[in-house]
């Protein structure tokens, strides 16, 4: 029997996820949960643009928590500790982009206990974080030995984000650099990449300060530039990069990082991110070294982000594909190092 789903909020991560549930052929859309009072009470399907599937959108977690259903893909902007954990005594295993890929003994405990309760799994997930900045690094480290140093790096162009709320109020573009560099970004993504760090760090086996040292860096714009907060003015922020690393004896040996920019050029500094374009990077020094370059988890062109950003897709599809895997787990916090290989499947018109 297929197992029933749950999508929590519907932006761009939770509108690929239905899509994503759809396809699946061992799930089952059972429910959502929408943060709106506009969205509460509309068919799904009418949410996500397709025909409608007869469920009904809800925003009353009483409503989420009495349903019959296996699993919750959990993907709200922000996570709530207090959701997921009575998600987990209800008895649903959560998969979700945006906590607990690697927690600590501080932010188990409470989890470890609902999770207990309910007799149910919570598995953090995603893409960078919760793929590219430490499974697939991990993975790839197979094919090398006397491993030195392990880099996982994001270029990204944020003219494909249209939010632009969050671009401004949260990230930090458009803002003076000040603005920025003591804005909540900092403290949002510290979360998951130390997480990503420590993991990468834990399985190799470097013998690493326990401290993950984080840093940022800005660039403003030179000139005007076009984007979907508006305008960036000369002398507001057009670029972010941010760094996690870990070090042995001052040397580093795991670095993960994320840059950020509204086009590469008017910039200062006039930051080079390479010829690559929009990319994700990996890189295992060893014997022997490798880099590893990741096109198509980003648009091709702005225009194209605009109307589907490939990256927020592969973010959901690696939530959809790990519920089967998370539902079958031990009750408690399952990781990447707890889980069998998670795969996609196939299209419906070609499967078994």
């Amino acid at each position: 029997m297929a197992l029933k789903v749950v999508q929590w909020a519907t932006g761009g991560v939770g509108v690929a996820a239905i899509k994503g549930v759809l396809e699946h052929p061992d799930l089952e859309l059972a429910g959502c949960w929408v943060h709106s009072e506009a969205k509460n009470g509309k068919d799904v399907g009418e949410l996500v643009g397709i025909e409608a599937l007869g469920i009904t959108a809800t925003n009353s977690l009483d409503e989420i928590l009495a349903l019959a259903a296996d699993a919750v893909i959990y993907a709200p902007l922000m996570a709530n500790p207090d959701e997921v954990a009575a998600l987990l005594r209800s008895g649903k295993n959560v998969v979700t982009p945006v906590g607990w890929l690697y927690p600590g003994a501080k932010a188990s405990a409470p989890m470890l206990a609902a999770a207990a309760e309910g007799n149910a799994t919570l598995h953090g997930t995603g893409i960078a974080p919760g793929g590219v900045s430490e499974l697939f690094p991990l993975v790839l480290s197979a094919m090398t030995t006397g491993v030195t140093f392990v880099r996982a790096e994001e270029f990204s162009d944020m003219r494909t984000y249209d939010a632009p709320d969050v671009l401004r109020y949260v990230m930090g573009f458009g803002t003076v650099p000040e603005k920025a560099l003591t804005g909540p970004m900092q403290k949002i993504l510290d979360g998951g990449f130390i997480q990503a760090v420590k993991m990468i760090v834990d399985k190799m086996g470097f013998d690493a300060d326990p401290a993950v040292r984080a840093t940022q860096e800005v660039a403003v714009a030179t000139a005007p530039i076009e984007c979907p907060l508006g305008v960036v003015e000369p002398g507001e922020v057009a670029a972010r990069r941010f760094h996690w690393e870990a070090l042995v004896a001052g040397e580093v040996v795991v670095r993960v990082t994320v840059n950020w920019f509204m086009g590469r050029a008017n910039l200062e500094p006039a930051w080079d991110f390479g010829t690559g374009g929009e990319r994700y990077e990996m890189e295992v020094r060893g014997n022997p070294d490798f880099t590893v370059t990741v096109k198509g988890w980003q648009p091709e062109t702005v225009e194209e982000g605009l109307k589907s950003n490939p990256g927020i897709v592969a973010t959901a599809a690696h939530c959809v594909n790990a519920v089967p895997a998370v539902c079958a787990a031990e009750p408690g916090i399952a990781t990447y190092l707890d889980l069998p290989m998670v795969t996609g499947k196939a299209a419906p018109h070609l499967a078994r």
